[in-house]
């Protein structure tokens, strides 16, 4: 049985938070440096992110897993988006990713959206796997990404 994990919100940037950051987002992308304390103190404080991570309590509380959930309203309705989820390699498989990903989408309920969407790459088996059980469909769309 999966060790439960304490799912809580980054609304203080210390340096415990800058390095899990900084362990946990080279393990998600090798394109995209962690964030630094500014860049994170800026997530945490906007109105639109809400920077979700998941502490291991038989590990003294040390962050496990994190997860972004942007939620902003538009003319037809709140949308919501899970962005950047990474569980720590040593913490796989024990449930930290969908208890993050549960607590992003009772927050994205509680905050008025309807639908919850993501994306994720297709070599990411075990994550495409969690997020069709959590009861996420692939819809039938194109994304487009226009470089700045």
């Amino acid at each position: 049985m999966a060790r439960p994990v304490e799912i809580s919100e980054i609304t203080t940037v210390d340096d415990e938070v800058v390095g899990a950051f900084g362990r946990l987002i080279p393990q998600l992308s090798r394109s995209n440096p962690p964030p630094g304390p500014d860049e994170l103190r800026r997530i945490a404080a906007s109105e639109a992110s809400i920077l979700l991570v998941a502490r291991d309590p038989e590990a003294g509380g040390a962050v496990v897993g994190s997860l972004t959930l942007v939620v902003f309203p538009i003319p037809t309705a709140v949308r919501a988006w899970i962005e950047d989820v990474v569980v720590d390699e040593a913490a796989r498989g024990r449930g930290v990713g969908e208890a993050l990903n549960r607590a992003a989408l009772e927050r994205a309920r509680a905050a008025g959206a309807r639908t919850v969407d993501l994306t994720s790459r297709p070599s990411r088996q075990a994550a495409n796997r969690l997020y069709q059980r959590l009861g996420f469909v692939p819809r039938d769309t194109n994304v487009y990404r226009f470089e700045l």
